[in-house]
């Protein structure tokens, strides 16, 4: 096979992504034609059929699918191989940090210019639909990321678990509720993907409820509580993230039988240096102090891995 053509790459996993050539080529800002050529000289050089197409439409072909991630990694890597290299050129000590609401990184970067003085630190604020994506495509060297992530591609070591809590709007019928638990929690709207609260749906099913499916579920913490302040529905937030969004017209509560959000460190697999290494070191380390205030009275220091 002749050296793969990253551009056909591109214009391949945009199309798995839309299932449409003509929605691609818009995003790729290409004719449609040129789109169609490229493809199938890709298809050539790989030996197989990669889309399905006819009257009902585009679909991938099993070894459309089987390749898709492998694609979308590989130009990850290309992106964040140019990237280390400019920054390499640049002759200057660096490291970005990513971080999701609620954690902080001010300890591990203050440790880091006690390290090297010099050293060149950037911050990038990441939220679920991201975290990972930033760390492969070589925006972010070392992420403190909320747990589980897919590990392919990635390093990850665990930091700590902390408490989750509900989110009510403050006219909410349980707003005042002393004792909250998910059967009661399971009356009410899920104003986020029912994937990242299992307990509320297993207790949506155990009333007898229906799960709703698919939907249109914001990554934004910001539009969460928004949507939890405006309505009767509510949402589950590691405590943290509550306390950095604090509001009056939402509160928190503490909830049985919530199991704790984990966090974790995450790096590209393979990457190796010294800023980095000392960075990982810190994070360890000073682990207790990664996030924000409890928002809860008496809520304990984060627990261990």
């Amino acid at each position: 096979m002749s050296e793969l053509n990253l551009r056909r790459l591109r214009y391949f996993v945009a199309v798995a992504d839309t299932l449409s050539f003509s929605r691609a080529a818009q995003e790729l800002h290409i004719a449609q034609p040129v789109l169609s050529r490229q493809i199938a000289l890709l298809e050539r050089e790989l030996g197989v059929t990669l889309f399905d197409r006819s009257t009902r439409g585009t679909d991938l072909t099993r070894a459309g699918r089987a390749i898709a991630e492998d694609g979308r990694q590989l130009l990850r890597s290309a992106e964040a191989l140019e990237r280390r290299a400019r920054q390499a050129a640049q002759g200057t000590e660096r490291l970005a940090i990513g971080f999701m609401p609620g954690l902080l990184v001010t300890p591990i970067v203050q440790g880091l210019r006690q390290w090297l003085a010099d050293i060149r630190i950037d911050l990038v604020r990441t939220g679920w639909h991201d975290q990972v994506e930033t760390i492969l495509d070589g925006r972010v060297d070392l992420g403190l990321v909320r747990l589980p992530v897919p590990h392919r591609g990635l390093q990850v070591e665990p930091l700590f678990q902390e408490q989750r809590i509900v989110v009510l709007s403050a006219s909410h019928p349980l707003a005042a509720a002393e004792d909250l638990s998910l059967y009661a929690l399971a009356e009410y709207d899920l104003l986020q993907s029912p994937d990242a609260a299992p307990e509320w749906r297993e207790a949506r099913l155990a009333r007898g409820l229906p799960v709703p499916a698919g939907g249109d579920h914001p990554h934004e913490v910001e539009i969460k509580l928004e949507r939890v302040a405006a309505s009767s529905g509510v949402a589950f937030l590691p405590v943290s993230t509550a306390r950095f969004y604090t509001r009056t017209d939402v509160v928190a509560r503490p909830v049985a039988g919530l199991a704790p959000s984990a966090v974790g460190v995450a790096w590209a697999a393979g990457r190796d240096s010294a800023a980095l290494n000392h960075a990982i070191t810190l994070a360890h380390t000073l682990r207790a102090s990664l996030t924000t205030e409890r928002v809860l009275d008496g809520a304990a220091a984060p627990d261990g891995p």
